[in-house]
């Protein structure tokens, strides 16, 4: 009997192991090691290039750098 459409795309989700077993260099032996992903972290608001970006965005005068609007197509134009 098969899997439903539904059920058999849930099934072929891959699972990544949260430990694995590699070479430590400590102990000269294989260890069950943690594997985590990291993520970015936020932006500091007192860098140079952010407090150059403040500055000359405020006060008269618009929007000085504008932000890139235009996506490109996705689909080829048939004349």
């Amino acid at each position: 009997m098969g899997l439903s459409p539904t059920l058999s795309a849930h099934a072929n989700m891959v699972n990544v192991p949260k430990t694995c077993w590699t070479f430590c260099k400590k102990s000269g032996k294989h260890q069950p090691h943690k594997a985590t992903e990291y993520k970015e972290g936020k932006d500091s608001l007192c860098a140079q290039g952010e407090r150059r970006y403040d500055r000359k965005q405020n006060g008269c005068g618009g929007y000085t750098k504008l932000i890139f609007q235009k996506k490109a197509r996705t689909t080829k134009k048939i004349c």
